[in-house]
């Protein structure tokens, strides 16, 4: 299976091939590459695509790669942007990021002997002819803001050299680098099967599954994904099996069937918008490597409700190259044994958990997204970091939103990993906010002249306490398990509380404008942008909820069914009876009194949207109660 000669097929056209007469060299030398789809991104991060023959673009190359192609408003998701009368929308070849070959594994050219490939070159998308819009426009822009910021910023407060090893002024570097990368966690299962919650719920307490040996058709397929992306020179590091999963069952058939485990796979950094195409593309050749097994793949945030979710944490970091070629980090402190970071790494994490209420939007849109980010399965809840115990006893806790990430030996390693992402997040809306976040918390510190001493101090300010950038009325640093050695009640005092529903996160554009100005900077998000972004998760949470969860939940409660006989002892009569009655309140509607779920439907309809919003919190509450009743009910039944 995937039996093919992969060192004769097309895999990319680097960033520096982009020439016309390049490309056409090198797809008339890769005839099994047959069709071209030009990538635009909407700013919901979708992406288009499209089957254009090789010969059709070869034809036509220099227009089509100065001019682009034409979609329309209906195949990009822009409210308010394009609409339906006012759609035009072009897509412009992006030629600063290299160029990846989709392969379809079931076409195989009997030609070629190998499987037809698609040539996917990544595109700005351009609204009537003058406005760039989409996330990749965003984070482009937001790049751009950030190198050219840093470096005024460097220029203006030259104190700041003293902290930083390998450069004396700003007049020594050449080039900001931005460094990101991503992790990839996933679920595969064999299809048709179903969750026992139960048992992948025993098995994730007992850590049965976590970085234990793959088996199976599993193992093959995570091997060939390695493989396979290692061609793309995305510089694979490693593929292992994450903390969810049960293990599969062998057939007397000797196949494995029951199949359903987590995975995780990793890759080296980029720069921000290399690393975040590449997550979209290693996204597709896992889907389709695991599908040639006969296994299907999800990278939804919570697929199984009570067990670990698949997060996408996702890193930061900044470097510079000086004018004599060398790579110099921005963040690590000229004397790690002493400071965590320099002045320019604590203003960047400082800026990011400032801000973080208008960076969470882009990372938490959905419900799936924030059903993950619940207490005691190691995703983070409260806006809080962790240095370490001291400058020279790195750690690595596990609760908190942003971590910083260290070696004394290798100064180029520091960087910020933040924690709250999932597969399923718009990777490009969260490096474009959060370096624009950075920025707003470096200019801070560097004007006001801070030293790394005066910094660590900020940052470990407790409640109440008075500072020249951070809230009062916060605290932003724990060594502690924020989970186990504090309350609810204490980490919502401490750390402000966490968003329970997509309203409930979008409310933070309208009710932080400081924190909407910062990561905006000059126009890169723009005021349309911000607005589209918001009817688009609005609309989603809204089709999602109205059309998808609460038939869930009544398909749910339609399997709640009378289980008891004769033998039933007064304990199953009084759980029935609490049932019943919970399932009417849910979901049975009277003359006199809307159920539950008839109560959310009509605020979503109604445009009620707070009112929606703490209804989906009781009505999760009380399935829930639910769940957990009906379990206790049939577990007592013979």
């Amino acid at each position: 299976m995937l039996d093919f000669d992969f060192e004769r097929m097309l895999f990319k056209i680097p960033k520096d091939e982009h020439t016309n007469t390049e490309i056409v060299q090198i797809l008339q030398k890769h005839p099994e590459v047959q069709f071209v789809s030009f990538v635009g991104l909407d700013i919901a991060g979708n992406d288009t695509d499209e089957r254009i023959p090789v010969k059709l673009f070869l034809d036509d190359i220099d227009d089509m790669l100065e001019h682009g192609v034409q979609t329309d408003g209906s195949s990009v998701h822009l409210p308010k942007i394009a609409e339906l009368n006012n759609a035009k929308v072009d897509m412009i070849p992006d030629k600063s990021v290299n160029w990846y070959i989709d392969y379809n594994f079931d076409n195989v050219s009997k030609k070629t002997g190998l499987p037809v490939g698609t040539l996917r070159i990544p595109a700005f998308l351009i609204h009537n002819d003058k406005a760039e819009v989409g996330a990749r426009v965003i984070l482009k822009k937001s790049i751009e803001s950030f190198k050219q910021g840093l470096m005024k910023i460097l220029k203006e407060n030259p104190y700041v050299f003293e902290y930083i090893n390998g450069a004396d002024s700003a007049d020594d570097i050449e080039e900001i680098l931005i460094t990101s990368a991503t992790e990839l966690e996933f679920w595969v299962r064999t299809p048709e099967d179903k969750a026992d919650k139960e048992q992948l719920s025993t098995s994730q307490e007992l850590k049965e599954q976590y970085w234990k040996r793959t088996y199976g058709p599993v193992r093959t397929a995570l091997e060939k994904s390695l493989e396979i992306l290692d061609y793309y020179g995305l510089n694979m590091e490693m593929g292992h099996k994450e903390v969810g999963g049960v293990k599969s069952k062998i057939t007397r058939s000797g196949n494995h069937d029951h199949i359903m485990e987590q995975l995780e796979i990793d890759w080296k950094y980029s720069d921000a918008m290399q690393a975040a195409d590449n997550e979209k593309h290693v996204k597709y050749v896992v889907r389709d490597v695991f599908n040639q097994f006969g296994l299907s793949t999800t990278f939804m945030a919570k697929p199984v409700e009570g067990v670990a979710g698949s997060g996408e944490h996702t890193h930061l970091g900044v470097s510079a190259r000086t004018k004599s070629g060398k790579v110099i980090s921005l963040f690590a402190a000229s004397n790690p044994k002493e400071d965590f970071l320099n002045p320019i790494g604590f203003g960047s994490l400082m800026g990011i958990l400032k801000n973080y209420e208008v960076i969470n939007p882009f990372v938490s849109p959905t419900l799936d997204a924030l059903n993950r980010l619940k207490p005691g399965y190691e995703a983070p809840v409260c806006i809080v970091t962790s240095l370490g115990h001291s400058a020279h006893e790195p750690s690595r806790n596990r609760t908190i939103l942003a971590g910083l990430v260290r070696d004394e030996r290798n100064p180029l390693s520091t960087r910020f990993e933040l924690r709250s992402p999932n597969p399923k997040s718009n990777t490009y809306l969260i490096l474009a906010s959060s370096y624009m976040a950075m920025l707003d918390g470096i200019k801070c510190a560097l004007e006001a002249k801070k030293t790394p001493k005066e910094l660590e101090k900020s940052i470990s300010k407790k409640l109440g306490e008075e500072d020249f950038y951070l809230e009062k009325d916060r605290e932003y640093r724990s060594e502690k398990d924020v989970f186990e050695d504090f309350t609810e009640e204490e980490r919502n005092l401490r750390f402000g509380i966490a968003p329970a529903t997509v309203w409930q996160n979008l409310q933070g554009f309208s009710k932080y404008p400081e924190k909407v100005a910062a990561i905006s900077g000059e126009g890169v998000f723009s005021k349309a942008s911000i607005e589209s972004y918001t009817v688009y998760a609005l609309m989603q949470w809204k089709t999602e909820l109205h059309n998808r969860i609460i038939p869930g939940y009544m398909a749910d409660i339609r399997e709640y069914v009378k289980l008891h006989g004769s033998d039933a002892t007064d304990y199953d009569l009084e759980n029935w009876e609490k049932i019943t009655s919970l399932k009417y309140e849910i979901a049975k509607s009277s003359l006199s009194e809307k159920c539950l779920l008839s109560k959310v439907k009509e605020a979503l309809d109604e445009g009620d949207f707070r009112l929606a919003s703490d209804l989906q919190l009781e009505l999760q509450s009380k399935m829930n109660k639910l769940r957990n009743l009906y379990s206790i009910y049939r577990k007592n039944l013979f």
